[in-house]
């Protein structure tokens, strides 16, 4: 049995709760990936902080035309009805409450909602970009991220010890293991692998995860 999922698997399973006609900005990296995995007859509007609204698959090797990139410099597509505009006015949009969902990584996310997702360490980047601004001016922000770092420890945890990027921002987590929202101070355990148990769970969280009825099984298909 499945004991922990790929990021494709996690992309899959965060794409599902986007809804029809929602504006949703991806953050740079894994989600991106998100893009990938729209459910049949959903159809998202994705923005770009760099200026645009409505791009679409990655292009394939070899017909890239790089003066469409999103904000991770990656090539993009465009959809019929697509637009572009001014850095600023992408901002506008973000500051001003018009996106629904923002997709974000995180180095560590708080029982509390705080996410703390860049750094300026030795493999960091020179500063947070537009996170900040979107943490605050989306209407939902979730979370993609394995369960725990590289060397086994908990991402999800009591405070973050790192430079917080919003506070009280992240609703819901998507991890390697599980799905797990955030509700007053608290992380909630939504679903979870079947082949692992809440103790399992547990361990591997630093913070306590608190049940709302019996979780469910976090099914996802073989990608």
């Amino acid at each position: 049995m499945t004991t922990k999922l790929t990021n494709a698997q996690i992309a899959w399973r965060a794409a599902q709760d986007i809804t029809d006609g929602a504006y949703v900005n991806l953050g740079i990296g894994f989600p991106e990936m998100v893009a990938k995995f729209q459910p049949e007859g959903r159809e998202a509007i994705f923005h770009t902080e760099n200026g645009v609204l409505g791009f679409g698959q990655a292009p394939a090797a070899g017909e890239e035309d790089w003066d469409l990139i999103n904000a991770g410099k990656k090539a993009i597509t465009l959809k019929p009805g697509a637009a572009f505009f001014h850095h600023a006015d992408s901002f506008a949009m973000v500051r001003g409450g018009h996106l629904d969902v923002a997709i974000l990584g995180a180095y560590e996310v708080a029982e509390t909602g705080d996410l703390a997702n860049w750094s300026t360490g030795p493999k960091g980047v020179p500063a947070v970009g537009g996170a900040m601004d979107l943490v605050h001016g989306a209407k939902r922000v979730a979370v993609i991220t394995d369960h725990v770092t590289k060397d086994g420890k908990p991402k999800l945890v009591e405070r973050c010890s790192l430079p917080l990027t919003g506070v009280g921002c992240v609703t819901r987590v998507y991890t390697s293991l599980a799905v797990v929202d955030i509700e007053n101070g608290h992380f909630v355990l939504r679903e979870k692998l079947a082949a692992l148990s809440l103790e399992d769970i547990q361990a591997q969280t630093g913070a306590k995860l608190h049940l709302d009825g019996q979780p469910a099984d976090l099914i996802v298909p073989e990608l």
